[in-house]
């Protein structure tokens, strides 16, 4: 459940900031296939990845997490 939650609020956020999955996979440094694995909720973020993620969409960790 709690990574559905994310993964919705990590989507809603890429999409708020005009961007695509590719161009946050890119950005970000993680691939594609991948991101796209979190934002179904289908894959547990590590710590990394939740940062940087969190870094290119220019918001805090505890915004992405709903904090």
């Amino acid at each position: 459940m709690e990574n559905v939650q994310l993964a919705n609020r990590i989507r809603a956020f890429r999409k708020l900031k005009g961007m695509t999955q590719q161009e946050l996979a890119a950005e970000t440094g993680i691939s594609l296939a991948i991101l796209g694995t979190i934002e179904r909720g289908n894959r547990k973020v590590s710590e990394q990845e939740l940062n940087r993620i969190a870094s290119v969409l220019s918001i805090s960790i505890e915004e992405l997490q709903g904090k």
